[in-house]
């Protein structure tokens, strides 16, 4: 796929010589813009100094467009910090600074103009109620910064680039950078390949890869040292994330299950309980699911219903389940019920660590007082998803998360943070598949007597895709490293999982147009790829949801 990377590519013109500066001032513009924003909606939403849930809920469409437009300017905050360490650095070089410049133009223009929120509602800031007239940087960069000729310049340095497609220096240190390296190579031998594979015969991800991924230390990656995990950052666990899922969704997910049961245990576990499990944990030698939603409760998870009834030394549990992913293999499930039944909301919740026998085949769940069915989908299909019935199954009451009764909701609550930075970082690996599959296929397919990448309809989808994995790369390292120095980061996180899933999907469907008609044929990976980006938008909580959750954050 080399490419000497000449003419339009090599041509500086198309780079805007005071970009830097250009940026500076067009962030310091979309601030205002915000602030202003901010006050309009809550004019609308916010009595008594708080967000009025009756009022939230009839202005959805700009509170939601206000979460849009907030992430957009982080998202552009990111990007200018990225650009600033790089040149400190000396590595902002021509692609990076096409990168910025390009998504500079296209996001500041939509948020001028409208910002999609999905395919067929816009965010706009006259709904809001706010009228912005961009200032110079901002108006110049709208105009010049995402043009053709820079697309297509782009493009010609991509095709320049030898091997995958992490287009542009990510700005992370040279040791998270060598961790991309590792699991990068694990997925190109290991997953990759056998991956369509999977997909098409809807199994199960192979054991083997299973083991091999917990030696590499997936599954203990963010699990503290003296607990048998790698202590690593989450960081680290965004880049690992990447690799796995740009070589299969599947792959890349098998890990949160077990960010989630860590994070669950660290957070709200006794000493017992985090000796006996987070080393298990972290081996690979225990694999949980997480036994949350249930039928016709999607997102409210405080109207489950499922019920845990103390029964001398242990807890009986009856309810029904739905959506759990890998639940077959499970050896521990981390199931929230309800112990109160006086109860019809969060306060009454508890979170149980459940063992279970990994079932077979023939025989998936081979415990006593629990039975379960597959729920066939369109993808992400490595680890099954399965609806769950439990009929007086039996969990030990030391096996009460915390020893302690209605701490269920916010022991999840808090693992929220951690589990929507790791979709964001699934989400870029999709992208990134999608990205490097569409590329490979423009260079290959030939039309009219050149390859379709020299068609500018055809770069202008690749250029997009590789600025907008860019965009949410670096706003998902962001919310990693508010993470990582212990701040409250759930408006980060949600920002970053509403963009990914976002930038993943259009990845997927362009990439796909690429194809043509081959991208509609099943023996075309990108048909896995689109089907596997379409359910980013949907778990970790729903665009809509998400968009909720950070209204109010940035509300209350």
């Amino acid at each position: 796929m080399a490419h000497d990377g000449s003419g339009a590519a090599m041509d500086k013109a198309v780079i805007l010589s005071d970009l830097e500066d250009l940026t500076d001032a067009a962030v310091r513009d979309i601030e205002t813009v915000l602030e202003a924003a901010r006050t309009a909606v809550a004019e609308r939403v916010v009595e008594d100094g708080r967000v009025a849930g009756h009022r939230l809920e009839a202005e959805e469409d700009i509170a939601h467009g206000l979460s849009w437009l907030a992430t957009y300017v982080e998202a552009l905050r990111q990007m200018q910090g990225w650009a600033r360490r790089l040149g400190t650095e000396g590595a902002l070089g021509d692609l990076e600074r096409l990168l910025l410049q390009i998504a500079f133009g296209e996001y500041l223009a939509q948020i001028a103009g409208g910002i999609p929120m999905s395919q067929g509602e816009i965010a706009r800031l006259s709904a809001i109620g706010v009228d912005w007239t961009p200032g110079p940087a901002a108006r110049r960069l709208i105009e010049s910064g995402n043009t053709t000729a820079a697309r297509m310049a782009l493009v010609g340095l991509m095709r320049a680039h030898e091997g995958h497609a992490t287009f542009g220096a990510t700005g992370l240190d040279e040791d998270l950078e060598m961790i991309r390296e590792q699991f990068r190579r694990f997925a190109d031998e290991r997953v990759a390949p056998h991956a369509h594979e999977w997909h098409l015969a809807d199994a199960l991800i192979p054991m083997e890869i299973i083991n091999e991924m917990a030696e590499l230390g997936v599954f203990g990656l963010t699990i503290p040292e003296e607990w048998g995990g790698l202590g690593l950052s989450k960081a680290s666990m965004c880049v690992v994330s990447e690799e796995l899922s740009r070589g299969y969704i599947g792959v890349g997910s098998l890990g949160t299950r077990a960010e989630i049961a860590a994070e669950l245990i660290l957070g709200g576990g006794t000493d017992a309980q985090k000796a006996a499990w987070l080393p298990r944990i972290a081996s690979g030698e225990a694999l949980p699911t997480a036994v949350f939603t249930e039928p016709n409760t999607g997102s409210d998870l405080g109207s489950l219903r499922t019920r845990a009834v103390r029964d001398g030394d242990e807890y009986v549990l009856t309810g029904n389940k739905t959506w759990i992913t890998h639940a077959a293999r499970a050896n521990v499930m981390t199931v929230l019920a309800r112990t109160d039944p006086a109860t019809s909301d969060y306060r009454g919740l508890s979170m149980f660590l459940a063992e279970k026998t990994p079932g077979t085949d023939e025989d998936p769940f081979p415990d006593a007082g629990i039975t379960g069915g597959e729920i066939e989908v369109l993808g992400y299909r490595g680890m099954k998803e399965y609806e769950l019935a439990f009929d007086g199954f039996r969990v030990p009451a030391a096996n009460l998360l915390g020893e302690a009764e209605g701490q269920g909701f916010k022991q999840l609550m808090r693992t929220f943070e951690s589990a929507r930075i790791q979709t964001a970082a699934r989400a870029i690996g999709v992208a990134q598949n999608a990205l490097e599959v569409g590329l490979r296929y423009a260079e290959e397919r030939k039309q009219f007597g050149k390859p379709i990448i020299e068609f500018p309809r055809i770069a202008s989808k690749l250029a997009m895709m590789a600025v907008e994995i860019m965009v949410a790369r670096q706003l998902s390292y962001f919310s990693a490293r508010e993470k990582d120095a212990g701040r409250r980061c759930d408006l980060e996180a949600g920002m970053a999982k509403l963009l990914g899933a976002r930038v993943a999907w259009a990845a997927a469907d362009n990439a796909l147009q690429i194809h043509g008609g081959n991208g509609f044929a099943l023996e075309y990976q990108i048909s896995r790829i689109l089907c596997d980006a379409r359910i980013l938008n949907i778990f970790e909580g729903a665009a809509e949801i998400q968009a909720q959750v950070i209204a109010r954050r940035l509300l209350g």
